[in-house]
């Protein structure tokens, strides 16, 4: 049993010792080297400088070091400590020293009772920036298209500086594929031209930890040029090739500046980056290509820099071995340099040996395996010491790179070391040999719950430890055989795997340990979410400049995790009161420059996380244009070329011109003409004697730039004005004169100085000469004219380089008078509603002036209707003709009428004398519409109807026509008519049916026909009186009147019986007796009376006003009554107060029996005051 176990235990210590086992710190071990310092190390001499060793071990480790090999005494040096519970060491300089006093190689021993491990050796060196020799540069002397090499030569810092190029004015050496910077630092100008001359040179080293910059002194490039190339006026537009051949610069074939020669070599190690280079002079300047003998270049490690001159290809491998050719070639040649690349490598892991952790009576090994090139040899320690020193070992054999153990026993646990060299390098590792006799223990919880997203990999881990190496096997919810094989997997270190986790797979595993001194468990409970994801992913947008834009992201996730939603604009969070975000989208509001970028919406659970972009691309108003340049200069046009800016995202649809002149209106820009957006150099037409200056408006489809920064001003020459004067006029302001006017001709049409006009003018169909004038103005006026006389008219601009062209002949009148004349002939045929006026047209003499029209003024005089009033607004009708046999119509006349009318003629000046008053008599026409209908339902069985006559009878009446219908909703009955004579206004219709709704038609008749109807729809309701236009009764004369007399007699009686109440007048109890009384003052049902009844009558019959006190006031200091008994100022109302008496009797037929007189109201008693010569009610109460 034993021996079967251990064979077990042989079997996965065999198999796990690839495996690195971390034994827990609770048990005894030999030191592990956790941290360390860097093997090349280089410190900052302004810093202390730190050399990092910490281990771990139980017990706890103790430090030594050692520096050059040799021990090094850390308590004998007081600038050196080394921190509590590790292996580090501060060096400080406060109290002096230098730190290059320190630099060496050290090594740190971390040591127990149980082994001793061992540091890398630390190469520890302190940076420099050594300081630039002075030197003197003489000038770089070079003829014109030659290569030139300015060398750099930087100081040898620690690390190696970063070298760059300026000049005096610390600006950048500008680099292209004619100027670059070597590898080595050096400026290589494959061909040099004279405008290199223009800077100087200086080179610049940037060192790394002391972030300083040293500076050569700068460097004078002098360039010789043929005394025939001296012209510096050749336009840098021109590209190189057109350059060298206008400069006159012989082109040659390329040569190599960088490497030399056709061929060189180079070494690099594996891992680093292979950097080649090709620099070569020739003109014009070569172009570089690279090429790999045997095969392509590699396409995803391969990068070209400095303008291709440069190969880089990073993470070298044996692979990237060969010979690399780059070549040079221009239009004169073409050259090829080889580069044989060597690999080497230092020494790299193929194996590295892992702890080694071993009950007793086991058997283990330790393999060390490295490769490099060359070959690295490898060499065993212990405990520090080469292994062929330490004591013999029974149960260790070293077998090359590997120690193999057999039956290994308690206190025989050590530190190996394994060192891998060659000439390029070492690797150093620590594997410890611990023999332990442990039962199987975990290293983690015992319950443990996992939660996994659907579908991915998942990993359940199950650390442990134990001495013998215990068996490991998983379970599921506690039932079912070992977990291992198809959709699981059981790593040596206890992890589980499960391939693709589905929601069936959740539930409690349990992993269980055991070894021959015992077993240990561990629960797992895996809990499988379903996976977050973005369904909906936001959009690439373009936006214009001031609108929202708004990405959607909308999520699936599993709602038992909490979900946290984050936006990104390139990369960085979101900020601003503009940005609106809620769980499924952003808005950003009002968008400008600013916000273009890219947004990333990223969803998260504490489990999985996706995440999408979009680009917010913003619209805008293009940039204005820059650089404004006018060339081709003539008479009459300037080329004017610009540099368009940026379109915002919107092409550029339209460039506008625009100019501005100092000499007409100084600092008003004008449009001058457009053109495509394409366009960025126009030829522009131009006015002469203009001193322009012009400005540029890009246009795109969101709008207009600003403009651009305006060009320098261009003058024209002057010429003769090239355009008459516009809008010529003649016409009289007087009926004896003519004013000739124009329009001037505008600043920019004048093209010269002292313009002036020159008008001409003679009489139309007349044989006289033209005369003329020059005048500065814009009118002049011909006086001593004929009136109305038509005159010859044109006018012509002139300055001092000139007269312009004559303008058209136009047609202008002197003045107008008023007309002489009025029609006469006047002839009238009239119809009921028309009238034809015809008459004979005026001489032409009469008008004196444009005739513009005929004008009939008429008005209604009487209607023939006797007592028919009617309106005598005068009107009037305009006719234009020239017809030798004018006539015209007046229109909308009311038949049946008398009117009258004259006519007028009409010209520009106004009205001529009237023309005789002629009657004119419209004869019968149809009546117009009855001037209301009321329809009344008056019961169930009838509908009355009552209306009265047309206002406007245009005829002597004959009747009226009632026209009517049943409407029942959709259904309509038949037409039924009825005729009455003129003298009928109303009508009683017999309902056939109840329910029946009606339409009713009125027309009245003259023996012309029937006329307008009025129309009454009465299909809604027929329980209220319908009427249309009807007089409301409410505003006639004689019912106001008749309302304000009843109101008058009502007043006079309230008066009349207020005085007599105010007298102590009785009432006879006859008379209250006959009094009715209201419903509710009625007996009640056993007979008792409601005295209140009284009361309430008594004060319905006083005036709407109160009384005054005075009326009652008794003696001062008493309250007394009219019949002169005191009442108690605090007494209530009561039967009492209406008697004669103190008692109040009633009859056998229980009537009043005394006389009541007015009780005051106890309130109208405290509050009226008013002087009694002020009351109205005394004054009537004085007349009676």
């Amino acid at each position: 049993m034993m021996s079967q176990t251990c064979r077990v235990a042989i079997f996965l210590l065999l198999c796990w010792e690839a495996v690195s086992i971390e034994v827990p710190l609770d048990l005894k071990q030999p030191p592990t080297i956790t941290k360390q310092s860097p093997k090349d190390y280089i410190v900052d001499p302004r810093d202390n400088i730190i050399i990092e060793c910490e281990a771990k071990g139980n017990p706890l480790p103790s430090y030594t070091w050692t520096r050059n090999r040799k021990f090094f005494n850390v308590a004998k040096d007081p600038r050196v400590t080394m921190r509590r519970n590790s292996g580090t060491l501060e060096i400080g300089f406060r109290s002096g020293g230098r730190p290059d006093e320190y630099e060496g190689e050290y090594q740190c021993f971390a040591k127990n009772e149980f082994g001793t491990a061992l540091s890398n050796k630390i190469l520890l060196r302190v940076s420099k920036s050594p300081l630039w020799p002075k030197e003197y540069l003489e000038p770089v002397v070079v003829n014109e298209g030659s290569h030139a090499i300015l060398p750099c030569n930087p100081p040898p810092g620690l690390p190696p500086p970063h070298i760059f190029w300026m000049n005096s004015a610390m600006l950048p050496i500008t680099q292209d594929r004619r100027v670059s910077m070597g590898l080595n630092g050096d400026l290589y100008f494959s061909n040099v031209l004279a405008k290199d001359a223009e800077t100087d040179y200086s080179c610049n080293a940037r060192f790394h930890f002391t972030h300083t910059i040293q500076q050569k002194n700068p460097f004078t490039l002098k360039v010789l040029t043929k005394e025939s190339r001296n012209d510096t006026s050749v336009h840098f537009s021109l590209n190189l090739t057109e350059l060298h051949s206008a400069r006159g610069i012989t082109e040659t074939t390329p040569t190599f500046l960088s490497p030399t020669g056709t061929s060189s070599s180079k070494t690099v190690l594996r891992g680093d980056e292979l950097l080649l280079e090709c620099i070569a002079a020739g003109v014009p300047t070569p172009s570089i290509t690279w090429y790999k003998k045997g095969g392509d270049l590699p396409s995803k490690k391969v990068k070209f820099e400095n303008f291709n001159k440069t190969l880089r290809i990073v993470g070298v491998s044996e692979a990237d071995a060969g010979d690399y050719s780059c070549l040079a070639s221009n239009k004169m040649g073409s050259i090829r340099h080889t580069i044989s690349v060597r690999y080497k490598a230092s020494p790299y892991w193929l194996s590295e040996p892992k702890n080694l952790i071993l009950a007793p009576e086991e058997d283990g090994n330790l393999i060390c395996r490295a490769n490099g090139l060359p070959k690295p040899e490898i060499t065993w320690l212990i405990n520090g010491d080469p292994i062929e020193s330490a004591p013999p070992n029974p149960s260790r054999r070293v077998a090359g790179d590997t120690i193999i153990f057999r039956s290994v026993q308690i206190g025989s646990s050590a530190v190996y070391q394994c060192n891998a060299s060659n000439e390029h390098g070492y690797l150093l590792a620590n594997a410890f040999v611990n023999i332990l006799d442990v039962q199987p223990r975990m290293l983690a919880p015992q319950s443990e719950v996992i939660r996994v997203i659907e579908n991915n990999r998942t990993h359940l881990d199950c650390p442990f430890f134990g001495s013998p190496l215990p068996m490991l096997r998983w379970f599921k919810n506690g039932q079912g055989s070992n977990l291992d094989g198809g959709q699981y997997r059981t790593y040596d270190n206890g992890t589980l795997e499960i391939k693709r986790a589905r929601k069936e797979d959740q539930g409690t595993y349990t992993c269980v340990a055991t070894n021959i001194l015992g077993k240990a468990e561990k629960q797992v409970r895996l809990e499988v979410k379903d996976p977050t994801r973005i369904v909906r992913a936001p959009e690439n947008l373009v936006i214009k400049r001031g609108e929202n834009a708004r990405f959607d992201c909308r999520i699936s996730y599993d709602p038992s995790l909490r979900l946290i939603v984050t936006w990104l604009k390139d990369d960085n969070p979101l900020s601003g009161w503009r940005m609106k975000k809620d769980e499924e989208s952003l808005t950003v509001t009002n968008v400008n420059e600013q916000d273009e970028g890219v947004y990333t919406c990223i969803v998260s659970t504490e489990l999985d996380s996706d995440s999408a972009k979009a680009r917010l691309t913003v619209q805008d108003r293009p940039e204005p244009p820059t650089d404004l340049e006018l060339t081709d200069p003539s008479e009459r046009s300037v080329r004017l070329t610009w540099v368009p800016g940026d379109d915002n995202h919107s092409p550029i649809k339209e460039f506008l011109v625009q100019y501005e002149e100092d000499l007409w209106e100084r600092g008003k820009w004008k449009n001058l003409t457009s053109y495509p957006g394409n366009l960025n150099s126009v030829i522009l037409p131009l006015s002469p004697y203009v001193n322009y200056q012009f400005r540029v408006i890009a246009i795109n489809e969101i709008g207009a730039s600003r403009p651009s920064r305006p060009s320098e001003r261009y003058r024209t020459s002057g010429a003769p004005p090239e355009v008459y004067p516009q809008k010529i006029r003649g016409a009289g302001s007087r009926k004896n004169n003519m004013e000739i006017t124009w329009e001037p001709v505008v600043g920019t049409d004048q093209n010269g100085p002292n313009l002036r006009y020159m008008v001409w003018w003679r009489r139309r169909d007349s044989r006289e000469q033209w005369k003329n004038l020059t005048t500065r103005y814009e009118k002049h006026v011909i006086w001593d004219t004929d009136t109305y006389v038509a005159y010859e008219i044109k006018v012509q601009a002139i300055n001092d380089f000139g007269p312009g062209p004559e303008s058209p002949i136009i047609i202008g009148h002197s003045g107008e008078d008023y007309p002489r004349s009025a029609p006469t002939n006047i002839r009238i045929r009239p119809d009921s509603t028309r009238a034809i006026i015809m008459w004979s047209p005026v001489s032409y003499e009469s008008v004196q002036g444009e005739l513009k029209e005929y004008r009939v003024y008429y008005w209604r005089e009487s209607s023939k209707l006797k007592g028919l009033s009617v309106s005598r607004e005068k009107k009037y009708q305009s006719f234009s003709t020239t017809s030798s046999k004018p006539q015209g119509t007046l229109k909308d006349l009311i038949p049946y009428s008398n009117y009258k009318l004259y006519m007028v003629v009409v010209n520009g000046k106004g009205e001529g004398p009237s023309s005789t008053t002629h009657d004119l008599q419209t004869s019968e026409g149809v009546p117009g519409p009855p001037r209301y209908l009321r329809v009344q339902e008056r019961n169930m069985d009838t509908i009355y109807l009552d209306w009265d006559q047309p206002l406007e009878p245009n005829g002597i009446l004959t009747g009226y026509t009632l026209k009517y219908r049943t409407v029942n909703g959709t259904k309509v009955g038949r037409m039924q008519t009825e005729n009455f004579q003129s003298n009928i206004t109303s009508y009683t219709l017999r309902k056939a049916d109840r329910n029946a709704r009606y339409k009713f038609d009125l027309s009245a008749r003259t023996q012309i026909g029937l006329g307008e109807a009025y129309i009454v729809d009465v299909t809604q309701s027929t329980n209220e009186a319908y009427t249309k236009d009807q007089v409301d009764i409410a505003t006639q004369g004689w019912f106001i009147g008749l309302m304000c007399a009843i109101a008058l007699l009502v007043l006079i009686l309230l008066i009349v019986c207020f005085i007599k109440r105010s007298r102590g007048g009785k009432y006879p109890v006859r008379e209250k007796k006959d009094l009715p009384l209201d419903a509710v003052d009625q007996k009640d049902q056993d007979g008792s009376f409601d005295y209140r009844s009284l009361e309430r009558l008594d004060r319905a019959t006083t005036l709407p006003y109160r009384k005054r006190d005075e009326d009652n006031k008794p003696l001062q200091g008493s309250q007394t009554s009219l019949d002169g008994t005191i009442k108690q100022p605090d007494s209530e109302d009561s039967l009492v107060d209406y008697g004669e008496g103190g008692d109040g009797q009633f009859n056998e037929d229980g009537s009043f029996i005394g006389q009541y007189t007015v009780k005051k109201d106890k309130e109208e008693t405290e509050g009226n005051e008013s002087s009694e010569a002020t009351s109205p009610v005394n004054a009537i109460y004085s007349l009676a």
